[in-house]
């Protein structure tokens, strides 16, 4: 079972993108990876993913947007739920400018197979997609009491805060259920010197969280993970605070 986690580019940048392998009961990175345009994108996931292939999908974009205007319900119920922590997310809406292409990115997944699992059997194959935001369940699965603030800032602050999230990505989720497999220096943070190293950085590294959110569905379904929506209203898969 592959798991690839993609930080979609909503409009213009760049979409991080991660692709995990599990077997043997272990999580290991295929590819980390950064690509500009969607043709591109789609590409790397059919080179993954033939068709037949066990994967699911998780992106960090809206797929799902019934409401015209307004808010959706996963949206107002990451702040409801997360909002102490300043993971509340943008609302989406078909008004938005992103809007047309974060649809038009699912319904792509869809015609290769992709099916919406707001609701899934663990550990079955098959082919899936989800909608995952990062903030929430780096801060459920890392058990902190703020999100890290890496988006926004001085290039230091910024560079401080996703050195963290590299730090706990190393240090917790070998730790977890399923364990990545990791290295040290699978990425290399002191190269980082400029806006734009930063800001490719954070994409893999979100696309990697991403990924992991994924697999942790996978594995547990509702047992240990939030669904906040539903496929009509739009959802997001979050992982439980850990016990």
């Amino acid at each position: 079972m592959k798991f690839i986690g993609i930080d979609l580019g909503w409009q213009s940048g760049k979409s991080g993108l991660c692709c995990l392998q599990y077997s043997d009961k272990k999580l290991k990175i295929l590819d980390l990876n950064c690509k500009l345009k969607t043709e591109d994108l789609l590409n790397w996931i059919d080179n993954l993913t033939p068709l037949s292939t066990p994967a699911l999908i998780a992106v960090d974009a809206p797929t799902i947007i019934p409401n015209q205007t307004g808010t959706r319900l996963p949206d107002k119920l990451t702040h409801k739920y997360f909002g102490r922590y300043h993971a509340g997310c943008y609302p989406a809406n078909l008004n938005r400018p992103f809007a047309q292409k974060t649809l038009n990115f699912g319904i792509s997944l869809e015609l290769k197979g992709f099916i919406h699992a707001p609701t899934i059997e663990p550990q079955q194959p098959g082919r899936f997609q989800i909608e995952v935001f990062p903030h929430p369940a780096i801060v459920n699965l890392f058990q902190l009491e703020k999100i890290l603030k890496y988006k926004k800032g001085r290039l230091a602050e910024r560079k401080s805060e996703l050195g963290k999230l590299h730090q706990y990505i190393i240090n917790i989720l070998p730790t977890l259920e399923p364990a990545l497999l990791i290295s040290d220096n699978f990425l290399d943070m002191e190269k980082i010197n400029s806006t734009i190293a930063l800001k490719t950085t954070e994409d893999k590294l979100d696309s990697l969280i991403c990924a992991y959110i994924g697999a942790y569905w996978w594995y547990w379904g509702q047992t240990k993970n939030l669904v906040l929506g539903n496929h009509t209203t739009g959802y997001i898969v979050v992982p439980n605070r850990l016990d």
